[in-house]
Protein backbone atom coordinates (compact mmCIF):
# COMPACT_ATOMS: atom_id res chain seq x y z
CA UNK A 1 0.00 0.00 0.00
CA UNK A 2 1.42 3.36 -0.77
CA UNK A 3 2.89 5.97 1.36
CA UNK A 4 0.48 7.87 2.67
CA UNK A 5 0.57 11.88 1.12
CA UNK A 6 2.51 14.62 3.59
CA UNK A 7 -0.96 16.53 3.93
CA UNK A 8 -2.31 13.68 6.33
CA UNK A 9 0.61 12.93 8.20
CA UNK A 10 0.93 16.24 9.25
CA UNK A 11 -2.55 16.19 10.59
CA UNK A 12 -1.56 12.57 12.15
CA UNK A 13 1.29 14.06 13.70
CA UNK A 14 -0.96 16.95 15.89
CA UNK A 15 -2.27 13.63 17.47
CA UNK A 16 -0.64 11.12 19.53
CA UNK A 17 -0.98 7.75 18.13
CA UNK A 18 -3.13 6.59 20.98
CA UNK A 19 -5.91 9.50 19.59
CA UNK A 20 -8.49 8.42 17.41
CA UNK A 21 -9.34 10.81 14.40
CA UNK A 22 -12.24 11.14 11.90
CA UNK A 23 -12.75 10.76 8.54
CA UNK A 24 -14.26 14.15 8.48
CA UNK A 25 -11.29 15.76 10.12
CA UNK A 26 -8.87 14.13 7.63
CA UNK A 27 -10.92 14.79 5.03
CA UNK A 28 -11.34 19.02 6.12
CA UNK A 29 -7.73 19.57 6.12
CA UNK A 30 -7.04 18.80 3.05
CA UNK A 31 -10.18 20.00 0.72
CA UNK A 32 -12.30 23.18 0.05
CA UNK A 33 -14.55 21.96 -2.55
CA UNK A 34 -15.12 18.09 -2.17
CA UNK A 35 -18.05 18.55 0.14
CA UNK A 36 -20.87 17.09 -1.20
CA UNK A 37 -23.81 19.15 0.97
CA UNK A 38 -27.14 17.74 1.49
CA UNK A 39 -30.55 19.61 3.38
CA UNK A 40 -32.81 18.25 5.14
CA UNK A 41 -35.55 19.70 7.65
CA UNK A 42 -36.31 17.77 10.97
CA UNK A 43 -38.97 18.88 13.68
CA UNK A 44 -38.65 16.57 16.82
CA UNK A 45 -40.35 19.26 19.43
CA UNK A 46 -38.53 21.87 21.21
CA UNK A 47 -35.69 22.64 18.88
CA UNK A 48 -33.50 23.77 21.15
CA UNK A 49 -32.21 19.83 21.91
CA UNK A 50 -32.75 19.09 18.70
CA UNK A 51 -30.02 21.34 17.42
CA UNK A 52 -28.34 20.49 20.61
CA UNK A 53 -27.83 17.08 19.76
CA UNK A 54 -27.24 17.26 16.02
CA UNK A 55 -24.15 19.80 16.59
CA UNK A 56 -22.50 16.84 17.99
CA UNK A 57 -23.26 14.50 15.06
CA UNK A 58 -20.31 14.05 12.52
CA UNK A 59 -20.53 15.50 9.43
CA UNK A 60 -23.21 18.06 10.47
CA UNK A 61 -21.54 21.28 8.73
CA UNK A 62 -24.35 23.74 9.63
CA UNK A 63 -27.63 23.99 11.82
CA UNK A 64 -30.66 26.49 12.15
CA UNK A 65 -34.06 26.43 14.31
CA UNK A 66 -36.83 27.91 12.44
CA UNK A 67 -40.51 27.27 11.63
CA UNK A 68 -41.68 24.96 9.09
CA UNK A 69 -44.86 23.45 7.27
CA UNK A 70 -47.33 25.87 8.59
CA UNK A 71 -50.47 27.96 7.02
CA UNK A 72 -48.80 31.44 6.78
CA UNK A 73 -45.27 32.51 5.00
CA UNK A 74 -44.55 34.66 8.58
CA UNK A 75 -44.90 33.56 12.08
CA UNK A 76 -42.79 33.78 14.97
CA UNK A 77 -42.30 32.16 18.19
CA UNK A 78 -45.70 33.28 20.04
CA UNK A 79 -47.75 32.87 17.28
CA UNK A 80 -47.22 29.38 16.47
CA UNK A 81 -50.64 27.81 17.62
CA UNK A 82 -52.59 30.71 15.00
CA UNK A 83 -50.22 29.67 12.22
CA UNK A 84 -49.81 25.96 12.54
CA UNK A 85 -45.88 26.18 12.02
CA UNK A 86 -43.66 23.09 13.54
CA UNK A 87 -40.53 24.14 15.54
CA UNK A 88 -38.16 22.73 13.26
CA UNK A 89 -34.06 22.47 12.97
CA UNK A 90 -32.68 22.95 9.31
CA UNK A 91 -29.66 20.61 8.86
CA UNK A 92 -26.83 20.38 6.08
CA UNK A 93 -24.56 18.01 6.40
CA UNK A 94 -21.65 16.69 4.13
CA UNK A 95 -22.71 12.54 2.07
CA UNK A 96 -19.48 12.04 1.44
CA UNK A 97 -19.05 11.70 5.87
CA UNK A 98 -22.38 11.08 6.91
CA UNK A 99 -24.84 8.88 4.96
CA UNK A 100 -28.64 10.33 5.23
CA UNK A 101 -29.58 7.15 6.25
CA UNK A 102 -27.54 7.71 9.22
CA UNK A 103 -29.00 11.30 10.07
CA UNK A 104 -32.56 9.88 9.85
CA UNK A 105 -31.62 7.44 12.33
CA UNK A 106 -30.20 9.73 14.34
CA UNK A 107 -33.40 11.66 14.23
CA UNK A 108 -35.30 8.45 15.40
CA UNK A 109 -32.98 7.38 18.30
CA UNK A 110 -34.03 11.52 19.94
CA UNK A 111 -37.64 11.34 19.25
CA UNK A 112 -40.58 9.00 20.03
CA UNK A 113 -42.53 9.01 16.48
CA UNK A 114 -45.56 7.20 17.53
CA UNK A 115 -46.15 10.13 20.10
CA UNK A 116 -48.28 13.08 18.46
CA UNK A 117 -47.91 16.28 19.18
CA UNK A 118 -46.13 15.64 21.99
CA UNK A 119 -42.29 15.56 22.56
CA UNK A 120 -40.66 15.09 26.22
CA UNK A 121 -43.03 17.49 28.48
CA UNK A 122 -43.85 19.48 25.42
CA UNK A 123 -47.01 19.31 24.13
CA UNK A 124 -49.16 21.02 20.78
CA UNK A 125 -49.01 20.84 17.14
CA UNK A 126 -45.85 23.26 17.44
CA UNK A 127 -43.91 20.08 18.79
CA UNK A 128 -44.96 17.45 16.39
CA UNK A 129 -42.68 15.56 14.68
CA UNK A 130 -42.06 15.47 10.93
CA UNK A 131 -39.38 15.41 8.00
CA UNK A 132 -39.05 17.80 5.22
CA UNK A 133 -37.35 17.81 2.73
CA UNK A 134 -36.68 20.74 -0.81
CA UNK A 135 -35.66 17.43 -2.66
CA UNK A 136 -38.71 15.32 -4.14
CA UNK A 137 -36.46 12.74 -4.80
CA UNK A 138 -36.20 12.47 -1.24
CA UNK A 139 -39.42 11.79 -0.52
CA UNK A 140 -39.16 7.61 -1.64
CA UNK A 141 -36.10 7.11 0.83
CA UNK A 142 -37.40 8.76 3.75
CA UNK A 143 -40.87 6.49 3.42
CA UNK A 144 -38.90 3.45 2.91
CA UNK A 145 -36.71 4.70 6.00
CA UNK A 146 -39.64 5.37 7.55
CA UNK A 147 -41.41 1.82 6.37
CA UNK A 148 -38.38 -0.11 8.07
CA UNK A 149 -38.07 2.15 11.38
CA UNK A 150 -42.07 0.89 11.81
CA UNK A 151 -41.58 -2.54 12.52
CA UNK A 152 -39.98 -1.73 15.50
CA UNK A 153 -43.19 -0.14 16.90
CA UNK A 154 -46.49 -1.77 17.90
CA UNK A 155 -48.29 1.58 17.19
CA UNK A 156 -48.25 3.68 14.22
CA UNK A 157 -45.24 6.07 13.40
CA UNK A 158 -46.90 9.34 13.09
CA UNK A 159 -44.19 11.59 11.75
CA UNK A 160 -45.27 13.87 8.86
CA UNK A 161 -43.36 13.38 5.93
CA UNK A 162 -43.95 16.36 3.25
CA UNK A 163 -42.27 18.67 1.33
CA UNK A 164 -40.78 22.35 2.68
CA UNK A 165 -43.09 25.16 3.06
CA UNK A 166 -43.36 28.11 4.64
CA UNK A 167 -40.07 27.96 6.45
CA UNK A 168 -39.09 31.37 8.62
CA UNK A 169 -35.76 31.04 10.45
CA UNK A 170 -36.20 31.71 14.35
CA UNK A 171 -35.51 34.75 16.38
CA UNK A 172 -31.68 34.86 17.41
CA UNK A 173 -32.16 33.81 20.95
CA UNK A 174 -32.97 30.69 19.88
CA UNK A 175 -30.18 29.62 17.66
CA UNK A 176 -27.31 27.07 19.05
CA UNK A 177 -29.50 27.79 22.16
CA UNK A 178 -28.00 25.31 24.41
CA UNK A 179 -24.53 26.27 23.23
CA UNK A 180 -25.17 29.81 24.49
CA UNK A 181 -27.04 28.22 27.99
CA UNK A 182 -25.74 25.11 28.81
CA UNK A 183 -27.58 24.55 31.57
CA UNK A 184 -30.69 25.33 29.34
CA UNK A 185 -34.05 23.30 29.43
CA UNK A 186 -33.61 19.85 26.84
CA UNK A 187 -35.70 16.89 26.18
CA UNK A 188 -33.11 15.29 24.61
CA UNK A 189 -30.33 13.08 26.08
CA UNK A 190 -27.20 15.06 24.16
CA UNK A 191 -24.79 12.13 25.35
CA UNK A 192 -26.67 9.78 23.21
CA UNK A 193 -24.51 11.34 19.92
CA UNK A 194 -21.74 10.22 21.76
CA UNK A 195 -22.77 6.42 22.47
CA UNK A 196 -22.71 3.89 19.35
CA UNK A 197 -25.79 4.47 17.33
CA UNK A 198 -27.18 1.08 17.30
CA UNK A 199 -27.35 -1.58 19.30
CA UNK A 200 -23.61 -3.61 19.49
CA UNK A 201 -24.60 -6.17 22.03
CA UNK A 202 -25.29 -8.53 19.72
CA UNK A 203 -21.78 -8.05 17.36
CA UNK A 204 -19.68 -10.28 20.39
CA UNK A 205 -15.91 -10.47 20.21
CA UNK A 206 -14.68 -14.13 20.40
CA UNK A 207 -11.22 -14.94 21.97
CA UNK A 208 -7.47 -15.58 20.22
CA UNK A 209 -8.80 -19.25 20.66
CA UNK A 210 -11.98 -18.80 19.08
CA UNK A 211 -10.74 -16.90 16.16
CA UNK A 212 -7.96 -19.33 15.49
CA UNK A 213 -10.91 -21.74 15.19
CA UNK A 214 -12.93 -19.85 12.52
CA UNK A 215 -10.38 -17.64 10.86
CA UNK A 216 -8.33 -19.15 8.27
CA UNK A 217 -4.84 -18.14 8.50
CA UNK A 218 -5.00 -14.77 6.32
CA UNK A 219 -7.97 -13.85 8.15
CA UNK A 220 -6.23 -14.44 11.36
CA UNK A 221 -2.69 -12.96 10.33
CA UNK A 222 -4.64 -9.81 8.89
CA UNK A 223 -7.02 -8.71 11.68
CA UNK A 224 -5.10 -9.53 14.54
CA UNK A 225 -1.62 -9.34 13.96
CA UNK A 226 -2.13 -6.30 11.39
CA UNK A 227 -0.77 -8.49 8.58
CA UNK A 228 -1.55 -7.47 4.50
CA UNK A 229 -3.00 -9.21 2.08
CA UNK A 230 -1.19 -9.81 -1.43
CA UNK A 231 -2.71 -7.36 -3.56
CA UNK A 232 -5.35 -8.59 -6.32
CA UNK A 233 -5.95 -11.59 -4.14
CA UNK A 234 -9.42 -11.05 -2.28
CA UNK A 235 -12.38 -12.20 -4.05
CA UNK A 236 -13.93 -8.76 -2.75
CA UNK A 237 -11.08 -6.74 -4.92
CA UNK A 238 -13.63 -6.45 -7.93
CA UNK A 239 -16.86 -7.37 -6.66
CA UNK A 240 -19.62 -5.22 -7.26
CA UNK A 241 -22.43 -6.93 -5.66
CA UNK A 242 -25.32 -4.54 -3.34
CA UNK A 243 -24.77 -5.21 0.40
CA UNK A 244 -22.77 -4.54 2.99
CA UNK A 245 -19.54 -5.53 3.97
CA UNK A 246 -18.91 -6.66 8.23
CA UNK A 247 -16.05 -7.14 9.86
CA UNK A 248 -15.08 -10.66 9.99
CA UNK A 249 -14.85 -11.14 13.88
CA UNK A 250 -17.78 -9.70 15.32
CA UNK A 251 -20.03 -9.23 12.40
CA UNK A 252 -20.72 -5.64 13.03
CA UNK A 253 -21.39 -3.31 9.88
CA UNK A 254 -18.51 -1.78 8.66
CA UNK A 255 -18.97 -0.68 4.52
CA UNK A 256 -21.48 0.06 2.06
CA UNK A 257 -21.22 -1.20 -1.16
CA UNK A 258 -22.43 2.27 -2.23
CA UNK A 259 -19.34 3.53 -1.17
CA UNK A 260 -16.87 1.21 -2.96
CA UNK A 261 -15.03 1.99 -5.86
CA UNK A 262 -12.47 -0.21 -7.95
CA UNK A 263 -8.79 1.98 -7.03
CA UNK A 264 -6.89 -0.28 -9.00
CA UNK A 265 -4.92 -1.18 -6.07
CA UNK A 266 -5.37 -4.53 -5.86
CA UNK A 267 -7.52 -4.49 -2.93
CA UNK A 268 -11.00 -3.42 -1.96
CA UNK A 269 -11.87 0.44 -1.45
CA UNK A 270 -14.20 2.57 0.19
CA UNK A 271 -14.93 6.29 0.25
CA UNK A 272 -15.92 5.75 3.40
CA UNK A 273 -17.08 3.51 6.01
CA UNK A 274 -21.11 2.97 6.31
CA UNK A 275 -21.29 4.74 9.61
CA UNK A 276 -19.11 7.23 11.62
CA UNK A 277 -18.95 5.50 14.44
CA UNK A 278 -17.68 2.26 12.98
CA UNK A 279 -14.00 2.68 12.76
CA UNK A 280 -10.96 3.82 14.90
CA UNK A 281 -7.79 5.99 13.29
CA UNK A 282 -4.46 5.63 14.26
CA UNK A 283 -0.74 6.54 13.11
CA UNK A 284 0.84 3.57 11.79
CA UNK A 285 4.96 3.85 11.60
CA UNK A 286 5.17 0.21 10.37
CA UNK A 287 7.48 -0.30 7.35
CA UNK A 288 9.08 2.64 7.09
CA UNK A 289 6.03 4.65 6.23
CA UNK A 290 4.08 7.16 7.32
CA UNK A 291 0.65 5.94 7.15
CA UNK A 292 -3.13 5.93 9.04
CA UNK A 293 -4.45 2.75 10.28
CA UNK A 294 -8.43 1.52 9.92
CA UNK A 295 -9.41 -0.73 12.62
CA UNK A 296 -13.00 -2.04 13.68
CA UNK A 297 -14.10 -0.03 17.24
CA UNK A 298 -16.05 -3.18 17.88
CA UNK A 299 -13.05 -5.56 18.14
CA UNK A 300 -10.53 -3.38 16.85
CA UNK A 301 -9.50 -5.77 14.17
CA UNK A 302 -7.15 -3.98 11.88
CA UNK A 303 -8.80 -3.59 8.12
CA UNK A 304 -6.34 -1.36 6.26
CA UNK A 305 -5.33 1.89 6.06
CA UNK A 306 -6.89 5.58 4.91
CA UNK A 307 -5.39 7.89 2.19
CA UNK A 308 -6.27 10.95 0.40
CA UNK A 309 -6.21 10.18 -3.07
CA UNK A 310 -9.78 8.65 -3.91
CA UNK A 311 -12.16 10.34 -5.72
CA UNK A 312 -12.13 13.86 -5.23
CA UNK A 313 -16.33 14.20 -5.79
CA UNK A 314 -16.59 11.73 -3.15
CA UNK A 315 -15.04 13.60 -0.29
CA UNK A 316 -10.85 12.48 -1.40
CA UNK A 317 -10.40 9.45 0.65
CA UNK A 318 -9.72 6.13 -0.09
CA UNK A 319 -10.24 3.58 2.38
CA UNK A 320 -7.96 0.91 1.18
CA UNK A 321 -9.00 -2.76 3.10
CA UNK A 322 -7.70 -5.94 3.21
CA UNK A 323 -10.32 -8.44 1.64
CA UNK A 324 -9.40 -11.20 4.40
CA UNK A 325 -11.14 -8.70 7.07
CA UNK A 326 -14.41 -8.62 5.31
CA UNK A 327 -17.12 -10.98 5.00
CA UNK A 328 -20.11 -9.14 2.15
CA UNK A 329 -23.83 -9.71 3.06
CA UNK A 330 -25.71 -9.50 -0.31
CA UNK A 331 -28.88 -6.86 0.26
CA UNK A 332 -31.56 -9.77 -0.40
CA UNK A 333 -30.26 -11.22 2.95
CA UNK A 334 -29.85 -8.71 4.66
CA UNK A 335 -32.99 -8.38 7.03
CA UNK A 336 -33.48 -12.06 7.28
CA UNK A 337 -29.62 -11.55 8.84
CA UNK A 338 -30.73 -9.15 11.30
CA UNK A 339 -29.26 -5.95 9.33
CA UNK A 340 -32.64 -4.32 8.60
CA UNK A 341 -31.06 -1.21 10.13
CA UNK A 342 -28.78 -0.71 7.69
CA UNK A 343 -30.31 -2.09 4.41
CA UNK A 344 -31.23 2.60 3.80
CA UNK A 345 -27.37 2.40 3.68
CA UNK A 346 -27.03 0.25 0.20
CA UNK A 347 -28.84 2.55 -2.36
Amino acid sequence: MPKISKIVFLFVALFSAAQFISSEQAAKIKRNNMQKLKEIYVAGGCFWGLEGYFKKVRGVVQTEVGYANGTSDKTDYYSLKKTDHAETLKLMFDENVVAFAEILAHFFRVIDPTSLNKQGNDAGRQYRTGIYYTDARDKKFIEDFVAIEQKKYAKKIVVEVAALANYVKAESYHQNYLGKNPGGYCHIDLRLAEKPLYDESKFSVPSKRELRMTLNDTQYAVTQEKATERPFSSEYDKFNEKGIYVDIVTKKPLFSSSDKFDAGCGWPSFTKPITTDALNYTEDTSHGMLRTEVTAKRGNSHLGHVFDDGPKAQGGLRYCINGASLEFIPLEKMEELGYSNYIPYVK
